[in-house]
């Protein structure tokens, strides 16, 4: 399987088939005595024929799109399980998937070069944003729906219309592959995130780079911006986050704990704490202020993929190799479920827009739903 492969390569390359690293320290809250029992899925999406590289709800919740190396994305009833369409046409893997902010549309990007815009109703091919000299890792939408940033590995990233499929900017300078692309809050700038160990900050109207964020020693594998855009956070495979002024590109805080790559790096919704997870078997809270350890999230056997917060930032979704998606208490790191797969890697985690549901894509090509509303605190 393609993405089995690359992300067997990526591990390597970041140190997760390193040797053994010791037990996981707790930092702020004491470890569970043991793991409270697992719960089922209440929905089970199957119908891909190979690995699923993404999962994302619709903004309203009421239906998921998946992306995978079949060459297809395919939208589903959130509600019921029901396949409803499969978006075909890519030529090789469908890297990931995304809704629209208006729910009617959906981006795919692809190993294949190209991203494609879909209706979310019908899914009728609208636009081919074609161009890129490489295979594409992610597309994403600016938040007001018009336009779409593509990440590619022939080091470029592309903001583009998203109505007529023309180029609005190329944005050149990375010196390696494009791993991660997303627009700034307002969807006036753009961060990537490249294994040339910079990420950069982009004018998403000119093109012009705005600030290169440099100080990673290895790759760096993911950014975003904070919900307000003052701040970006890195993923680097340097074993380090790092927390960066938006504006001047000032380094204002170094994440320093993790003991393998850190694979990826979010806020909260808040903005007050940052998740990371990395292939030493971790997930971590910090503080977004002050760069503080607030919890290690331990337990799981293989290299933590994925991780999100849930909408309200009380929840916190890890998501491993392990073949488990684990469930934490984000004010406390207290571990409240185990949310296991059926025997395959997950990959990535995301909850519904109401934080009552959790949903995971695995390598078995299934992606699994779960109820989490009991565990929301109160």
């Amino acid at each position: 399987m393609d993405i089995v492969r690359r992300r067997l390569a990526l591990a390597l390359l970041v140190g997760s088939f390193a040797a053994p690293i010791g037990p996981v320290a707790l930092a702020g809250a004491a470890a569970p005595a043991a793991d409270p029992a697992a719960i089922q899925p209440i929905l089970v999406l199957k119908g891909h024929t190979a690995d699923l590289a993404g999962a994302a709800f619709s903004h309203d919740g009421s239906k998921v799109v998946t992306a995978s190396s079949d060459h297809t994305a395919r939208i589903w009833d959130a509600r019921s399980g029901t396949q409803l369409t499969a978006l075909e046409g890519h030529a090789e893997a469908v890297r990931s998937a995304a809704f629209s902010p208006d729910e009617k549309r959906i981006v795919t990007a692809s190993r294949d070069g190209s991203a494609r815009v879909w209706d979310a109703a019908s899914g009728k091919q609208l636009v081919t944003l074609d161009g890129h000299a490489g295979m594409l890792e992610q597309a994403a939408w600016s938040p007001d729906g018009t336009r779409i940033v593509t990440a590619s590995r022939d080091k470029r990233a592309t903001v583009w219309d998203a109505t007529t499929g023309k180029v609005i900017a190329e944005l050149l300078g990375h010196t390696s592959p494009v791993m991660r692309a997303a627009f700034s809050p307002d969807g006036t700038r753009v961060v990537t995130a490249s294994t040339d160990k910079t990420a950069r900050i982009w004018d998403a109207a000119s093109g012009a780079a705005v600030e290169t964020l440099q100080g990673h020693q290895r790759m760096v594998l993911g950014a975003a911006f904070d919900p307000k855009g003052e701040r970006v956070a890195t993923a680097g495979s340097d074993e380090t986050g790092a927390v960066w002024n938006a504006k001047t590109g000032e380094r204002l805080a170094t994440l320093t704990g993790h003991e393998r790559g850190v694979l990826h790096v979010e806020f909260s919704p808040d903005g007050s704490k940052i998740l990371t997870t990395s292939s030493d078997r971790t997930a971590r809270i910090w503080d977004a202020g002050s760069g503080a350890l607030l919890f290690t999230l331990g337990g799981h056997g293989r290299p933590v993929m994925d991780g999100a917060f849930s909408p309200d930032g009380k929840l916190a979704a890890t998501a491993s190799h392990d073949k488990n998606v684990r469930l934490w208490d984000a004010a406390t790191g207290q571990l409240l479920v185990m949310l296991p797969t059926d025997g395959s890697e997950v990959q990535t985690v995301a909850f519904s827009p109401d934080g009552k549901r959790l949903l995971a894509a695995s390598f078995d090509g299934i992606a699994r739903i779960w109820d989490v509303a009991a565990y929301q605190p109160h």
